[in-house]
């Protein structure tokens, strides 16, 4: 499932990174911590990969 927003898709790599150990989850905010919470890092590696040329910079 790609993203549909670069917003979204920015969220996603921090998360993934955090759910890596390559960040620290308390430096999280937001959506990414939610993302971090509910989704399985092959979920965020989905989101995560989405291209951004074309996608709206915030979900309408």
């Amino acid at each position: 499932m790609p993203a549909q927003s670069k917003k979204q898709q920015m969220a996603a790599g921090a998360a993934l990174s955090a759910k890596r150990g390559e960040a620290k989850k308390s430096s999280l905010k937001g959506a990414s911590t939610e993302m971090y919470e509910s989704m399985s890092e092959k979920e965020l590696e989905d989101f995560a990969s989405t291209k951004r040329k074309g996608l709206p910079k915030k979900k309408s």
